[in-house]
């Protein structure tokens, strides 16, 4: 059975009936232009205008509010304070409220700009050629007429609501950062200088307590070749001694806490040391000198002890010297004694501060 196909069903037929063609522009790349203006709800209706005016300047009052709240939380809030936030958890409540307070100025004055642009300014869109960089006075003279069109299109001149709150807004959020500089002061004075141990005098000296047993030591208790970590005990200020329940240990501790070690009295290098201390026992401040590390680690065999934090090493039987790492002097010694019951006492409060340096000390 044989199957011919007429010539006519073949495409070659077709191709001359311009089916198949594909239509080319006459310029595939010209400008199409911009699309035809169409005017917003604000542009012909006044009523829609005033309200957006409104809800501009309603930001802007937010905003002026925000940097008022901002200023009194930091006047008014502890900032030890810890709330409960879901589902945030525990936070300080003096940093979230200044971050929101803060955060709620500076959106509702970026969020008030952006409506205001969108809703009252005019937003009929110019084309303009380029040109070189370097402007003739013509052009000079344009951008001039430019300006003062666009400032008379923005109605900031003629929407005085919207002008006013704006500026109140932007002039009170710079506030915020004037507030923070109280950051800075007040000067500390001498609470860098001296310690919790400068309540103690020859007359009412103050015992050396024990930071694990929470009892006071005596020099037998001490052996040789042992680091014992040691605070003040009772004083005129703190009858019951410094205690961890106390509002500011944390505070305190950084800057009473002792290390005590026993040496054999030939094995103290340094004469001023000696003196300072009892019967081969040295109490010298456990804070290094660096940036104010804990110090723990203790070679029994050197004498030296070692700040975990970035290695400084003090010779405790030579005055504490530094024989090593950043640390810029050596850590101070307090004199001690015994009482009339044999506990180790302090008599007098370092001879220079502790911790690392700060521009009012002295050496």
């Amino acid at each position: 059975m044989s199957h011919d196909m007429s010539d006519d069903k073949l495409p070659e037929a077709h191709a001359s009936e311009g089916h198949g063609d594909l239509a080319v522009a006459e310029n595939p790349f010209a400008d199409p232009g911009l699309p035809a203006h169409q005017p917003r709800r604000t542009d012909i209706d006044e009523r829609a205008a005033k309200r957006a005016e409104r809800q501009v300047s309603l930001m802007f009052v937010i905003s002026m509010l925000a940097t008022v709240g901002f200023i009194a939380s930091y006047a008014s809030i502890d900032a030890d304070r810890i709330v409960y936030i879901f589902p945030l958890g525990h936070v300080s409540a003096l940093n979230f409220a200044l971050g929101m307070t803060l955060g709620v100025a500076l959106f509702c004055i970026g969020a008030g700009a952006v409506h205001w642009a969108r809703t009252l300014m005019s937003d009929v869109e110019m084309p303009a050629e380029r040109h070189p960089i370097e402007a003739d006075d013509e052009v000079r003279a344009d951008v001039i007429e430019q300006f003062k069109t666009g400032a008379a299109e923005s109605g900031f001149g003629r929407r005085k609501m919207i002008r006013n709150t704006m500026i109140g807004s932007m002039a009170l959020v710079p506030l915020a950062g004037v507030v923070l500089l109280r950051d800075l002061g007040p000067l500390p004075e001498k609470k860098l200088i001296h310690t919790g141990w400068v309540e103690a005098t020859a007359n009412q000296p103050i015992r050396l307590i024990n930071m694990n047993t929470d009892e006071p030591m005596k020099a037998e208790d001490i052996s040789v070749g042992s680091l014992t970590f040691a605070k003040p005990g009772p004083s005129a200020q703190r009858p019951e001694g410094l205690q961890e329940s106390d509002e500011d240990f944390q505070q305190a501790i950084a800057k009473d806490a002792l290390m005590l070690i026993r040496l054999q009295p030939e094995d103290i290098k340094d004469d001023k040391s000696r003196q300072l201390g009892f019967e081969g026992v040295l109490a010298y401040s456990k804070i290094c000198t660096h940036v104010g590390c804990p110090i723990s680690l203790y070679e029994q065999q050197t004498h030296h002890a070692l700040c975990p934090c970035h290695q400084s090493t003090f010779d405790l039987s030579d005055g504490a010297r530094v024989i090593f790492g950043p640390a810029g002097h050596p850590l101070p010694q307090l004199k001690i004694t015994t009482d009339a019951d044999g506990f180790l006492v302090a008599t007098e409060d370092f001879a220079e501060p502790v911790g690392p340096s700060f521009w009012e000390r002295r050496a």
